[in-house]
């Protein structure tokens, strides 16, 4: 396209992404400058998402942890956090048929839920949105943060959010909305696991130049409405074992029982697994089928489904925070906690410790005669600093650090252990002493596949019975993805004949079964030569590809603003 004249928009602050971690960052600095007579420090959230919470996909047990110091009075203040844990199960899948019970001495101390709650957590984020816009905080749902804007000195100097209305060849339409320029003092990256964004910053920067490579899972979840009779509000279960034991692969499984006879249930299938033929919405759907959980379902109605990708390295894989001009918060860096298999304290807590040290630079700034709003004279820009070390800093002293530091060992022990000596291994780190070394693992995800011709064991996965088990078309269908079909492909492929030169001789195409919503799909030609479809209306934005990709060749970008799920109370 020709150079286009875009608006600018200036702030104090702007942040990338409406989830746990964002939002707690916006709702600390506006507190801060309320109660320091900074009223006028401004505060931008730009959220891709339709609205606030639609994108946000979380199992979820709340550790109130970080809400209890972000907004002390949440109870009073009507926060959607009531159904706290009242019985926790921890079961090894035995078999299809068979399963145990672990007793509760045996768990790890960090997936003991006392005193955690059951929550929807998309619910939960609106609901601190709103709290955010009660301080008087900018969000603008719909709008997709699509490049990082830079000063000439290669400090960050804000975003640009995504053109509307441009056409699948590149060009504007008829409906051809520029994106804006916004520009801060502050540019802080909130965008959840595998953010796009947060990807580039990294390898701009050399954010993770130091530290072990990061971990990924897929986690796939429903919510179902139940029969009443076998609802129990505030049961908590967690397993593994089949169906994943039979690929040797690694994971596990959750199931909830939430307010209103729901139950949100779902299957976190590492990333790291080797056999090219395993199918993760599959197992998922397999695991449904077992005794322990198919009672539940028994008679119930699927209402909404949706998938993510987890970020799981935790301390050993967390990168640099910050670099000039912005911070990395939240799953954007990696904060993680996979031995609880909980993130949302962790990313909120995240994001006020950025607020906290956000807030100090800026009026440190004004008090030396810098101005609130962007707009910067030249000699006075050494009144702000240009990175914020001082959030590394806080980080360092809090119990965030504390936390990720103590289950360091948890992921690379499963990995490399396996289920079982893991486990034990685990069980002694996190319930008898602390082991006083730090376990590494430093093979990613993409390159653990096998070639079809080093597996010898084939799934069977049986065709969905449409009560229980579902297909992927179906599935999508209930997540409401919408994308606009005339835009640029957000699926973009280095080299487009890797997948059936490269990848399909060599794994079967893998990107067929890993995607959970049925975007890649191999076809034949009339010839009989084969060809590779991109459905990219049906992505659902879990970023799986753009991290299990054997040859790295699929790079996801943000599609127009709005589009991708819309998902209720997930």
């Amino acid at each position: 396209m020709e150079h286009i004249e875009r608006e600018s928009m200036e702030f104090d602050v702007v942040i990338v992404g409406a989830g746990p971690a964002g939002l707690s960052a916006a709702i600390k600095i506006r507190q801060l400058a309320i109660e320091n007579n900074l009223s006028d420090l401004s505060v931008c959230v730009v959220e891709k998402g339709s609205e606030v919470g639609a994108h946000i996909l979380s199992g979820a047990l709340l550790e109130p942890r970080a809400l209890n110091e972000l907004i002390p009075d949440w109870k009073e203040q009507g926060a959607p956090v009531t159904i706290p844990v009242t019985e926790d199960q921890t079961h090894f899948l035995l078999s299809e048929t068979k399963s145990q019970l672990v007793p509760y001495w045996m768990v790890p101390k960090s997936m003991h839920n006392k005193g955690n709650y059951v929550i929807s957590l998309g619910n939960v984020v609106r609901w601190l949105g709103q709290k955010a816009e009660e301080l008087e905080v900018s969000i603008f749902p719909g709008f997709a943060a699509a490049e990082v804007l830079y000063h000439e000195d290669g400090t960050v100097k804000g975003i640009l959010t995504g053109d509307m209305g441009v056409g699948k060849n590149g060009e504007p339409t008829a409906n051809f909305t520029p994106g804006y320029e916004l520009h801060a003092k502050y540019t802080l990256f909130a965008e959840g696991c595998r953010g796009h964004l947060g990807k580039r910053l990294i390898a701009q920067f050399n954010l993770d130049k130091d530290v072990d490579t990061q971990h990924y899972g897929i986690g796939i979840k429903e919510l179902w409405e139940i029969d009443p009779a076998k609802h129990k509000a505030g049961l908590a279960m967690h397993g593994a074992g089949w169906p994943l034991s039979e690929t040797a692969s690694s994971g596990g499984w959750w199931l909830y029982h939430g307010e209103n006879n729901q139950v949100s249930l779902g299957m976190i299938v590492d990333l790291s697994y080797e056999n090219p033929y395993m199918f993760p919405f599959m197992e998922m759907q397999r695991w449904k089928t077992h005794p322990l959980i198919k009672q539940y379902l028994e008679g119930g109605k699927r209402i909404s489904y949706g998938a993510r990708a987890v970020v799981k390295g935790g301390y050993n894989s967390l990168p640099k925070l910050t670099f000039p001009g912005g911070c990395l918060i939240g799953d954007d860096a990696g904060f993680l906690n996979f031995a609880k298999i909980k993130g949302s304290h962790t990313a909120m807590k995240s994001g006020m410790l950025c607020g906290e040290a956000v807030f100090e630079a800026i009026q440190a700034g004004v008090e030396k005669g810098g101005d609130l709003g962007y707009a910067r004279l030249t000699e006075g820009e050494d009144f702000f600093v240009k990175e914020l070390t001082s959030y590394t800093e806080k980080y360092e002293q809090s119990w965030l650090r504390e936390e990720l530091y103590q289950a360091r060992n948890f992921g690379p022990a499963m990995h490399k252990f396996g289920q079982w000596m893991g486990g034990a291994f685990n069980f002694i780190d996190q319930n008898v002493f602390r082991i006083p070394f730090t376990l590494h693992d430093l093979a990613p995800d993409f390159n653990q596949l096998k070639t079809v011709d080093q597996v010898s064991f084939k799934p069977n996965y049986p065709k969905p019975d449409g009560k229980i088990t579902f297909d992927r078309l179906s599935s999508v269908f209930i997540s409401n993805t919408v994308h606009e079909e005339n835009q640029p492909a957000h699926l973009q492929l280095i080299d487009p004949a890797i997948p059936i030169e490269v990848n399909l001789p060599k794994w079967d195409e893998p990107a067929q079964r890993y995607c959970p919503a049925g975007v890649y799909e191999v076809m034949e030609n009339d010839d009989g030569s084969k060809r590779f479809q991109i459905n990219a209306a049906n992505c659902v934005h879990c970023k799986t590809c753009d991290i299990k990709d054997p040859s790295q060749n699929i790079t996801w970008v943000t599609p127009e603003g709005g589009g991708g799920p819309n998902y209720p109370n997930m």
